[in-house]
């Protein structure tokens, strides 16, 4: 199996790399615990909202012991997933955790609750090295991550504080290509990839994850940016944010339907496709309403463990 890169503005971004057709064969879905099609909703009806806690990796959570705790306590109080954070660095001094590690103790701690990092920067990381640690976690814990994915943000602290570089379009090129060459490793086939940022020789990794045809994807975007919501389209899911002239804005009801039409309108594909709000942007608009919308999940922020957050985490979703 062999990719290779083609350069396409139009796409899903200005470097897509675009595997030969084997690499496009998916296997067939597994009959297992937690598998894709089991687990996920159709945003194309009416649809009730799954509810997810947000996490930073950083303060409190910082602690993996801390994130498994919540994690079982969410379950217990009927929350549908957990995501944290996926920084390196906030600023000097800042306690931080592996949200990695974190995941892990969450899996063993819990049976049925979905979670994921939202999100991961692709572009600071090996896809290799990613691709063990995605498909680890898949099989830990049979088959419940969501996998978020972005360019990494702030660039000063995620990128130049290594002496990577932070270019957001290079930044862009290499979420693309790193993508493309996590969906050939998981797989389970030979696969090679020839990039303008990434090479790698013909490998075989296996196993494949427990989730086929491959662990859920879900790209975040910042509204009205284009081309990030034209590769959540090539995925399985979009969390987006809206940007307004100095720094993120509350999306309106009419923002969030004119995102959706824009992702769909790029898809190529009719499989399930995850929409993410938050409670911020549910601040003016109900539940009925975000759904009608086509929301298909809610993330509710978390900073602490406090005994006031652990009630209201007790407390059930935050309908």
């Amino acid at each position: 199996m062999v990719a290779r890169v083609v350069r396409d503005d139009e796409v899903a971004g200005s470097n897509p790399a675009v595997p030969t057709k084997k690499a496009e064969t998916q296997h067939r879905p597994k009959k297992e615990r937690g598998s894709r099609r089991d687990s996920r909703v159709s945003t194309r009806n009416v649809q009730s909202v799954k509810n997810g806690l947000f996490v930073p990796n950083f303060g409190a959570f910082a602690e993996p012991q801390v994130f498994a705790e919540l994690a079982a306590e969410g379950e217990a109080a009927g929350w549908d997933g957990l995501y944290i954070w996926d920084h390196i660095l906030i600023e000097d001094g800042t306690p931080m955790g592996d949200p990695w590690i974190a995941m892990a103790a969450a899996a063993v701690a819990t049976e049925r609750i979905r979670f994921g990092p939202m999100v991961t920067p692709i572009p600071r990381r090996h896809p290799w090295k990613l691709s063990r640690e995605i498909v680890s976690l898949d099989h830990l814990s049979g088959g419940r991550i969501d996998f978020g994915v972005g360019i990494g943000t702030p660039p000063e602290t995620e990128y130049e504080s290594f002496g990577h570089d932070s270019d957001s379009r290079v930044r862009a090129d290499k979420l693309d290509e790193g993508l493309e060459i996590l969906k050939g490793l998981w797989t389970g086939e030979p696969f090679s990839f020839d990039g303008v940022y990434y090479q790698l020789q013909e490998r075989t990794f296996v196993p494949a994850p427990v989730q086929q045809p491959r662990v859920p994807v879900w790209v975040a975007a910042t509204w009205p940016n284009k081309r990030p919501f034209r590769r959540a389209a090539q995925w399985d899911g979009v969390f987006p944010l809206k940007v307004g002239e100095e720094s993120f804005v509350d999306m309106t009801y009419d923002d969030i339907a004119e995102i959706l039409a824009y992702t769909r309108a790029h898809r190529l594909s009719d499989d399930p496709f995850e929409f993410v709000a938050g409670n911020r942007d549910a601040a003016s608009h109900s539940i009925e309403d975000l759904e009608r919308a086509g929301v298909t999940w809610m993330f509710y922020n978390l900073w602490d463990m406090s005994s006031e957050s652990l009630a209201k985490v007790r407390g059930g979703p935050w309908r």
